[in-house]
């Protein structure tokens, strides 16, 4: 995470528990691997086949007793089983993710998010895992017209990333269901934030800003720019899968909850806001919509505020703010 932010979400019961975090070397789960190394995990053990995750954002815990890094793919049904011996709890972060890409290579997005995540459900209820917490995305809302958005009406998905992602809210209701296991499901609304990568075809929105912000690059809007995003920093997905493993509230299992701040703002102002943060005078380009893409994005967190007990501690401008630190000390030095 940031050395700016040290809220605590679990409980004692961090000290005898073994994790596994799937896509842990990635953006989300190594921000997870972070907070449970801090705050003393028995075991944390990592799951990654570094196609989108990198070496370097664990590095910094390789030499901790605490921490295990086994390189490996989803999409190996006996890979799963080894990762899960003799874990306590899974969050399941590792995905191929982005909604172009999907549309690009339908294929590989299904293998790894939907058959990848069957076979991690398997191999966590042959291993006994006492609780399943698994990223989801607002991208299953499709093409719902409603604001904000609340679990229980979804539309029409609008991409094949979409359609694996609830495949997976699917087949976890139905293990549940019929294997009695205890199963959280998180949709993450545009998570932002420090080990975001700004390379590549498919990086997001905010990465991209601030690499073209630092660099003196062209950035570009999709269409007009007024589309909508519930922008929500890093560390309250954290927060929201730390309060997943460890509640006590025997009703918050086998649901799935809305992680976002439950505020909105077009993608042409949050340029402006980076801007100015960054201290430039910078406009940006304007081209073709995106395909798949939702128009307008809004959570109503109150599930998760109910059942979770989860509440963001971070909103769009201090995220924002942390975020670009990271990314001029890290990617380049800003020129005012």
């Amino acid at each position: 995470m940031t050395e700016s932010f040290n809220p605590v979400f679990h409980t004692d019961a961090i000290r005898n528990k073994s994790v596994l975090i799937t896509g842990g070397a990635g953006f989300i789960g190594s921000n997870l691997v972070e907070y449970l190394i801090q705050h003393g995990a028995r075991k944390v053990r990592v799951l990654d086949n570094l196609s989108n995750g990198f070496l370097k954002n664990i590095e910094a815990f390789s030499n901790h007793p605490a921490f295990e890094f086994m390189e490996g793919d989803i999409t190996n049904p006996q890979t799963c089983a080894l990762a899960c011996e003799g874990m306590n709890l899974i969050s399941h972060q590792a995905a191929l993710g982005s909604v172009p890409r999907s549309i690009a290579f339908p294929l590989p997005t299904h293998a790894a998010n939907s058959t990848g995540f069957l076979n991690m459900l398997v191999a966590a209820r042959d291993a006994g895992v006492e609780r399943f917490v698994y990223a989801s995305s607002s991208s299953v809302y499709g093409d719902l017209a409603d604001s904000p958005k609340s679990e229980a009406r979804i539309g029409k998905a609008l991409s094949p990333y979409a359609v694996s992602k609830y495949t997976d809210e699917l087949y976890a209701g139905v293990f549940a269901l019929n294997y009695g296991m205890k199963v959280i499901g998180l949709r993450y609304f545009n998570v932002f934030g420090p080990r975001q990568d700004p390379n590549g075809p498919y990086a997001a929105a905010i990465p991209l800003f601030m690499d073209a912000l630092l660099n003196d690059k062209d950035a570009y809007l999709n269409g007009d720019g007024e589309q909508t995003r519930d922008f929500t920093f890093v560390q309250n997905a954290v927060q929201a899968n730390v309060r997943a493993f460890f509640t006590e509230n025997e009703q918050a299992f086998n649901r799935v909850y809305n992680v976002a701040v439950g505020e909105n703002i077009s993608v042409k102002k949050l340029f402006s806001m980076l801007a100015e943060i960054a201290g430039k005078d910078a406009q940006p380009l304007h081209r073709d919509d995106r395909p798949g893409d939702i128009r307008n994005s809004l959570a109503d967190i109150t599930l998760a505020r109910t059942y979770l007990s989860y509440e963001p501690q971070v909103k769009l401008k201090e995220g924002l703010a942390v975020t670009f630190e990271w990314f001029s000390k890290t990617f380049g030095t800003v020129t005012k």
